[in-house]
């Protein structure tokens, strides 16, 4: 899987070095914006899976810029900077910032860097699909449950009963549960 990548950085040599060492170790560079405004209209283009940013940058800072293309686009940011670690601290402090590469940079820190931000990333993905899942599994569950409490009102039945015949009905005609628990209320709504 290639791991897209883009460089925000106003200083062309420092992008092209940096673009190198990317592609040179299997990344693949998306775009290379100038400044932060740019920055954010690239992202919103070529939605990368993670962004390198200077953070000292003419018309739109990266610091603005990031906070905007976290509120946008939820795209994790890499910061490339020369100021000191007590200043980037305050930073460091958005969600989707995940580090910084002190200028100068070199092979050496940038790859174990990125390494780092696309392991947060790649697990941030995972543990988001594992949720996603679980909210999809618990609306399936309320249609059901909202099927056997209708079942247990109008036919007079216990809510094992309601189970039972939604669960043989399901077996019968071999679509899901939540796909008749959704028939019976939908019938009941045209009946309604």
């Amino acid at each position: 899987m290639t791991r897209k990548v883009m460089i925000v950085e106003d200083e062309s040599l420092i992008a092209i070095d940096l673009q190198f060492i990317l592609e040179d170790n299997g990344y693949e560079v998306v775009a290379h914006a100038k400044n932060g405004e740019t920055a954010i209209e690239l992202a919103h283009l070529y939605r990368p899976q993670l962004i390198l940013m200077d953070i000292k940058m003419p018309k739109l800072d990266g610091l603005k810029a990031s906070k905007i293309i976290e509120q946008q686009f939820g795209i994790p940011i890499l910061f490339i900077s020369a100021y000191s670690e007590k200043e980037l601290l305050s930073y460091m402090k958005q969600d989707n910032v995940l580090g910084y590469v002190m200028k100068p940079f070199s092979e050496k820190n940038v790859l174990p860097a990125l390494e780092v931000a696309f392991h947060q990333i790649e697990k941030f993905d995972r543990l988001n699909g594992k949720l996603l899942q679980a909210q999809h599994q618990m609306e399936k569950r309320k249609v059901i449950e909202r099927a056997k409490g209708l079942l247990m009102q109008l036919e007079n039945i216990s809510e094992d009963q309601a189970y039972k015949k939604i669960r043989n009905e399901s077996m019968r005609t071999q679509q899901e549960m939540v796909q008749i628990a959704q028939q019976i209320l939908n019938t009941q709504q045209v009946n309604s």
